[in-house]
Order: C-alpha cells, then structure tokens, then sequence
C-alpha cells in the first residue's frame, strides 16, 4: 500500500522537497512520552542531528522532550526552537573552545565528555567564566550493535568515547578539578538497532561497571545510553511508529538502576525518520541496452543516504497505478554513486511522475549538501500544504 500523500498540492511545488507528516510526528511523540512515563526517572531528549528543521524541532520542543545535540550550531538552533538549556545535552568527540563556551554560557545541562584532554579544556574554559561545568563520561562499553559498520559506535576501535580500562582515571582527574562536576555515564553503541538483545547487552556492562564503581565509594546520578532505536525502512506503512513499549521496558528490565538514579535516552531517528518523504519529479525515463533507468530530479545531494551507506529507502511512484517495470532509479548528480535504488519494481513511470522516497525525515534534508550548485531543498510540514 501507498502513503497517503496530498499529491494535487504536490504538484504546484518545486521539486524536490521534504514531506513531513506531522500527524504522525504528534503521534510518535505521544507514544514516547507514555511508555517512557510509566518508567520511573526515564528523560528522553531528541537527538537535533537526525533533523533540525525549525517548524519540526518546535513540535517536537512543544511535546516536552528534552534535546541531545553535537555542535554549538545545534545548541543555538534547538534554544531558538524553544528547548530549555537545562534540559540540553551536549556531545561530539571534537568540541572546539566557542562551542564549548556556548554551552557553558547558556548553563545547559551536561557536557558528554569524549577524552581527558576535553576535559581539561572544559575545566580551563569554565575556570575564566567562574563556572563549574557539569560532565558525563562517553564511555565506550565494546558492545558490538548489529547494524551497519558506518553506524555503530559502541567498539573499542571507534573514535568515540573513554575506554572502559581509563573510566575510573577519568573519574579521578574531574573529583580534583575545581570547574568540573562529574554527574553521569554517557554511552551510544550505534543506531538503526532492531535486535533488543543489543541493549540488553548494554545494560549488563553497565551494570558490572556501577557494581565496580561503587566497590570504590562512587556513586553515579545519571546514566544516559543514547538512542540507537531502528525503524522498519522496508515497510514504512506497516508499522510508522517504532515499538517503544519494548525499546524502554528492555531498559527497565535489564538495567539496574539505583535509588534516584536518572535514566537519559537520546532519540533521534526513531522519532523523525517515518513521518519524512522525499518528493522529486521524474525527468526522463531512459531505455539502456539490458536495463531503463528512471531519472529523477533529486539526487545524492538530497537524500545522500544511499551513496553513503548503501541504505534502502521504500521508493513508490505515487502517479501512476500502471502496471509495474523494472527500474533503476538515479539522479542528476555527476557522481556514479548519485543511484538511489537498482533494479526496483515500480508502477509504470511517465515524465513529470512524482517519486516518493519514503522514511527519509532521518539524515535526509539535514545532511543535504550544494554540490554541482544545487539549491537545498525545502521542507514543507502538513499544516503547510
């Protein structure tokens, strides 16, 4: 079955753009604040990098959630929508001096620390304010995700994060810094994770590192282990919203939390990737010698998931109900990777027929790029259309 889709409207508007349901925002939304709610101490912030379109940051802002971001640039982008600064956390394995002093001067939350040589900078930073920075430690737990090599960040060979063998010297060094406070453990071991046995997997390091840590007097406030929560690409219609019953009481089962202990989650992909589409217009339908390609007017620019890790967004013809051919869908970028789809099915395709590449809120318009010139494409919500 099709997404329903405004089509009439489709037509008077330049492509390609970005669809975004906000119905179906509002109701993930929803649905993540009630099965989070019925946990006791689970916060849930959304991570700005999945998408930061202003109208879409101010719904999800409005529905209470908290905001995870990795660059000054977001920081300043999720405060405009509204985010509180105390409900902000920061992480990203290279945060430079300005970016670090916007969240210092903006009071947010916490600083995800990376490595020990950030930590010093914070300290340093925060001694010429007068301030004291509050900090978790990104640990890496070696837990391996099963998910793409380009997405998973929890091993001991990623770039991210302190080794679990350098926690407890980290610790140490922020107990005797005057302009740091040390209130959490961060962990993310990747994204697009379906398997529930992963974060399991998780909860049982960390709780073998707070019984360790604890042996020795240390007592953590706030655990907070990212996101990572997968969505069903192969069937967008199937299930749009992600099953977060199950996402959180794995956590509640599995992770034993201690009295008043917090519990963060960093949500991003599961909250926007089913309510976005891409719409591009078909150019030219062009007759190869064993195969046609139907060529589009969006491209790798666009939507750059495809080209970049191989990934599989649902691809429907939404103007014909013609009898299926078989296609390979490509843009206009001067890239041999600029190939959305090979060998796909789709309903009979003309000149001028709109293409929707479903699931594509998620690490679409965010990651767009001007190579080859190209405008940006916008992003239209439905009380737009």
């Amino acid at each position: 079955m099709k997404g329903t889709f405004p089509i009439e409207k489709f037509q008077t508007l330049q492509t390609p753009f970005y669809y975004y349901d906000t119905e179906l925002l509002r109701k993930t939304l929803r649905t993540i604040q009630e099965e989070a709610g019925r946990h006791k101490n689970f916060v849930v912030h959304y991570a700005i990098k999945a998408n930061a379109n202003p109208k879409i940051l101010n719904i999800i802002c409005q529905s209470g959630l908290g905001a995870d971001c990795v660059s000054g640039g977001e920081i300043r982008r999720c405060i405009e929508a509204g985010f509180a600064p105390s409900k902000i956390v920061y992480a990203g394995v290279g945060k430079s001096d300005w970016e670090i002093n916007l969240g210092l001067d903006r009071d947010i939350f916490c600083f995800n620390v990376e490595s020990i040589a950030e930590l010093e900078v914070i300290d340093s930073l925060a001694e010429k304010k007068g301030k004291v920075a509050s900090v978790c430690f990104r640990i890496n737990p070696d837990v391996g995700a099963h998910t793409h090599a380009k997405i998973t960040t929890g091993l001991a060979e990623n770039k991210f994060g302190i080794a679990m063998s350098e926690m407890e010297n980290a610790i140490e060094k922020a107990s005797q810094m005057k302009n740091v406070r040390f209130v959490g453990l961060h962990f993310h071991i990747g994204s697009q994770i379906l398997n529930m046995d992963d974060f399991a997997a998780l909860c049982n390091r960390i709780n073998d590192l707070q019984d360790k840590l604890e042996k020795k007097h240390i007592k953590i406030e706030n655990i907070n282990v990212g996101g990572g929560l997968g969505i069903d690409y192969q069937h967008p219609n199937r299930m749009p919203i992600p099953d977060f019953k199950e996402f959180f009481s794995t956590y509640a089962r599995h992770l034993k939390l201690r009295e008043g202990q917090k519990l963060h989650f960093e949500l991003g992909r599961s909250v926007v990737a089913q309510m976005g589409t891409l719409i591009t217009r078909t150019l030219y339908i062009k007759q190869g010698t064993a195969k046609q390609f139907l060529i589009v007017d969006a491209g790798m620019t666009d939507l750059i998931r495809p080209a970049l890790y191989q990934a599989y967004h649902k691809i429907e013809n939404i103007s014909s109900e013609e009898p299926a051919e078989t296609y390979d869908v490509v843009g206009p970028i001067c890239e041999s990777s600029d190939v959305f789809a090979k060998s796909i099915d789709l309903n009979k395709a003309h000149r001028g027929d709109l293409i929707a590449m479903r699931s594509a809120g998620a690490y679409g318009e965010i990651m767009a790029s001007q190579y080859n010139c190209r405008e940006l494409p916008k992003g239209y919500i439905t009380e737009e259309l």
